[in-house]
């Protein structure tokens, strides 16, 4: 079985920039406290890791909670032992704007997205989303959407959280992922041009636009490309919202040397 992983974020209740560091002890957080005691079944001494979500990671052994402290008597503490930065990146970095789509698939996504390595997730309303989320709607769902995201940090191994905005609408999303310098494409399948291969040198970052369940509207196809952004076909069939984004993501990194490192 793997060491456990259990994510600390720097502002956690205790935790400091610094708080993982050979010989500090700090208390986790209330859902890595449940994890580890009810689902998992740790006791002290058990070893675990922790990670930050910015890129540091540490062994440490689990250990009691802190006395006296009633909020966090049924939560436990842990030692940091030793550890640092450790980089499992991928070797391009990847933003994938998202149409809106039904929740459950957009939580697979996340999930998903995370464990292949894209840096940034942008999910945006388009025409034909079956799904309209108004601001404290879209505030809850983001949460939930981080927390799907730090979860899957913890099962894949990634030690930096990937980024993930929720736009107020499609202009917003489009001009705000425009990549430094590299390539921009939105997903059309009657696009005249497949997508490129990767081209010689160091990768630049990458942007790709998905659209929702019945795709991106004409208009929407326009605004993406006065935007700066190139129409590409993924393959000759018509693939799920839910499925190209993933694919693509999966194709762009092959093209890059994902998979040889």
């Amino acid at each position: 079985m793997p060491t456990p992983r259990f994510y600390v974020p720097a502002t956690a209740a205790g935790a400091q920039p610094s708080a993982l560091a050979p010989g500090n002890v700090l208390q986790l957080p209330a859902a890595a406290s449940h994890h580890a005691l009810r689902v998992l079944r740790l006791r002290p001494g058990d070893p675990v890791v922790l990670f930050d979500g910015q890129g540091q990671e540490y062994r440490a052994v689990l250990e009691a909670a802190p006395a006296g402290n009633p909020a966090n008597g049924s939560g436990c503490a842990a030692r940091v032992l030793e550890g640092g930065t450790v980089d499992r990146e991928a070797a391009v970095s990847i933003t994938l704007v998202q149409a809106l789509s039904a929740t459950e698939k957009i939580d697979w996504l996340v999930e998903k997205c995370v464990e292949l390595g894209v840096a940034r997730l942008v999910l945006v309303p388009a025409e034909r989303s079956v799904v309209r989320l108004d601001a404290p709607r879209g505030a809850r769902r983001l949460g939930r959407w981080q927390d799907i995201g730090a979860a899957a940090c913890c099962q894949c191994g990634r030690n930096r959280l990937m980024d993930i905005v929720l736009a107020a609408d499609l202009p917003e999303a489009l001009q705000g992922a425009l990549p430094a310098g590299g390539p921009a494409w939105v997903l059309d399948p009657s696009a005249p041009v497949a997508l490129a291969a990767a081209p010689p040198g160091p990768p630049l970052p990458i942007t790709c636009a998905v659209g929702p369940e019945g795709g991106f509207t004409a208009a929407e196809i326009a605004l993406a490309e006065s935007s700066g952004y190139v129409r590409g076909r993924l393959g000759p069939r018509v693939l799920r919202t839910e499925t190209a984004g993933l694919a693509v993501v999966a194709a762009l990194l092959a093209l890059h040397g994902e998979y040889a490192r």
